[in-house]
């Protein structure tokens, strides 16, 4: 499973990282965001010890939403050593995700 990242968690799990982060910015009213669960989830099995893969509830956690401008959701930002290296924005297809992902390992 995902982990849950939020305003309280983010500096721990997602800053002080040693590994490449996927973060996927979601709401519970956003259809698109629910269709990506699902490869989020499989993604973060396929990952494990690799990556951190989490998700982060824009309406949950507005400070995480505003420091990285997320405008559109749902957003998918990829963090090396705490920075913003990649971002895909709307629905992508598993294999952009994996592809972006594998990319940056």
């Amino acid at each position: 499973m995902a982990l849950d990242v939020n305003d309280g968690n983010y500096a721990e799990l997602v800053e002080k990282s040693d590994k490449i982060v996927m973060l996927d910015f979601w709401a519970e009213w956003c259809g698109p965001c629910r269709m990506l669960t699902p490869i989020v989830e499989e993604m973060t099995h396929e990952f494990e010890g690799k990556a951190v893969i989490g998700k982060v509830n824009v309406d949950d956690s507005p400070g995480i939403t505003s420091k990285h401008g997320i405008r559109n959701i749902p957003t998918i930002l990829f963090i090396k050593n705490g920075t913003v290296v990649d971002k895909v924005v709307g629905a992508t297809p598993k294999a952009g995700l994996v592809a972006k992902l594998n990319g940056l390992l």
